[in-house]
C-alpha cells in the first residue's frame, strides 16, 4: 500500500484560486499558486503554463532572493504551481514576491527566456500572449491574498 501525499487531501471541490502554504518539509515550504478552480473546465493552456514556468522561474531566481527559491513548476492538473521556497522567506515576503513575478510576466515582451531548442525540451510549445493573460488574471486574484489567507479553507 501506498502513503496518500499532502496535495491529494486537500478539498479540491472547495478550494477556489489563491495562494496557500501546501506543505512544509524540514526547511522548505511548498506554496500552492492555485490559479484556476479545480474540476471548474477552465485550465491553463499547456503553452501558457509552459511559458508562465519559463518567465516564473527566470524572475524568481533572478530575483533578491533566488538563493531561497528551491523549485518553480507547474501543476499536472493545469490549474496553477507550485513554488518551494526556504522557510527563511517569509509570508509576506513570498507574497510580494509572487506579485512582483506575474507583474513581470504580464508584461513581459521579448523572446521568452529558454525558449530556444538548445535550452528547452518543448521550444515550440508556448504562447506568450495566453501566459500575459492568465498573468494578469491571477494579479487579481493575488491582489485579494495576505499573509491571513495562506491555510486552505475548508
Amino acid at each position: 500500500m501506498y502513503k496518500k501525499i499532502a496535495s491529494f487531501t486537500v478539498n479540491h471541490d472547495v478550494l477556489r484560486p489563491g495562494l496557500y502554504v501546501s506543505r512544509v518539509d524540514g526547511d522548505c515550504v511548498t506554496y500552492d499558486l492555485r490559479m484556476k478552480t479545480p474540476n471548474a473546465g477552465d485550465y491553463l493552456g499547456q503553452g501558457a503554463l509552459h511559458t508562465l514556468e519559463h518567465l516564473l522561474a527566470t524572475f524568481l531566481r533572478s530575483g533578491a532572493i533566488s538563493d531561497q527559491v528551491v523549485y518553480v513548476g507547474p501543476m499536472g492538473c493545469r490549474t496553477g504551481f507550485y513554488i518551494i521556497f526556504r522557510d527563511t522567506v517569509s509570508r509576506a515576503e513570498v507574497l510580494e514576491q509572487c506579485r512582483a513575478a506575474f507583474a513581470f510576466a504580464a508584461a513581459f515582451e521579448g523572446p521568452i527566456p529558454g525558449a530556444k531548442r538548445v535550452e528547452c525540451g518543448n521550444y515550440r510549445g508556448h504562447d506568450l500572449p495566453g501566459a500575459k493573460r492568465e498573468a494578469a488574471a491571477y494579479l487579481e486574484v493575488l491582489s485579494r491574498c495576505g499573509e491571513t489567507t495562506f491555510d486552505y479553507q475548508p
